[in-house]
């Protein structure tokens, strides 16, 4: 990854101390969060490597919540709290009235009203489900709760990160960041990669690198970056 000499952003993962708070990145993406009764929560995340799950782990006992890594009933690693008492809050904020956590292919989370994606929380998102692509970097949602894609697109935009919303055909639901400025602008927000993470991080493409050829899946939309001619261009090869 390209070292970039960069201030602390307001909102990065750096410019407060970690807290529980910055789990609700996990609710992001695949993570689910389960109440029992009014009495407390649990957060679990089932991931596609080993490395990821030991990582969250680390991640979430430095944030006050002892998590243990298992492997889930599907067979992948997961990282699991156990039921808490201080995560009913984020419960209470992230399902919907009257769901007590997933069930069958609905996982009962909603984007809570008034929400405002941090940094930290941010972070924690890009160590469950992120990725890098040629030319940008890929953040994993939900299948399980389609109805927060657009509303989580939303939430980057106001931290100066506009992410695209991968189409229909995509094999897995996410937004792509593409870019120098929002790659840098990412970079910035999430800090530097935890020990064992390096290979998911964001990277910044050379200067002057063409933007990647549109992969399959993802809607084309024109923007202040894209013109009529570089369609065109692609086009005729």
């Amino acid at each position: 990854m390209i070292g970039v000499d960069r201030t602390i952003s307001l909102f990065s993962a750096e410019a407060t101390g970690p807290g529980l708070a910055d789990l609700a990145g996990l609710l992001c993406c695949q993570g689910q969060i389960t109440g029992f009764g009014r009495t407390a929560a649990r957060l679990t995340v089932v991931v596609e490597q080993a490395w990821r799950a030991r990582v969250l782990a680390r991640e979430c006992r430095g944030r006050g919540a002892d998590a243990q890594v298992a492997v889930a009933d599907c067979g992948r690693p997961q990282v699991r709290t156990s039921f808490r008492v201080d995560l009913l809050g984020l419960a209470d904020r992230w399902l919907r009235p009257g769901c007590t956590g997933p069930a069958e292919q609905d996982s009962g989370k909603a984007v809570p009203g008034g929400f405002r994606l941090s940094g930290a929380m941010l972070r924690m998102w890009a160590l469950a489900a992120g990725r890098p692509e040629p030319g940008g970097y890929l953040l994993g949602l939900d299948p399980m709760a389609p109805l927060m894609h657009e509303e989580l697109a939303a939430a980057l935009a106001p931290l100066g990160v506009q992410a695209r919303l991968l189409g229909p055909k995509a094999e897995a639901p996410g937004l792509r960041v593409t870019g120098r400025r929002r790659l840098d602008g990412l970079l910035e927000l999430i800090g530097e990669a935890p020990a064992g993470a390096e290979d998911v991080w964001p990277e910044l493409p050379p200067v002057g690198e063409r933007r990647p050829v549109r992969t399959e899946g993802e809607p084309r939309r024109a923007g202040r970056e894209e013109s009529p001619l570089q369609y065109l261009l692609e086009a005729v090869g």
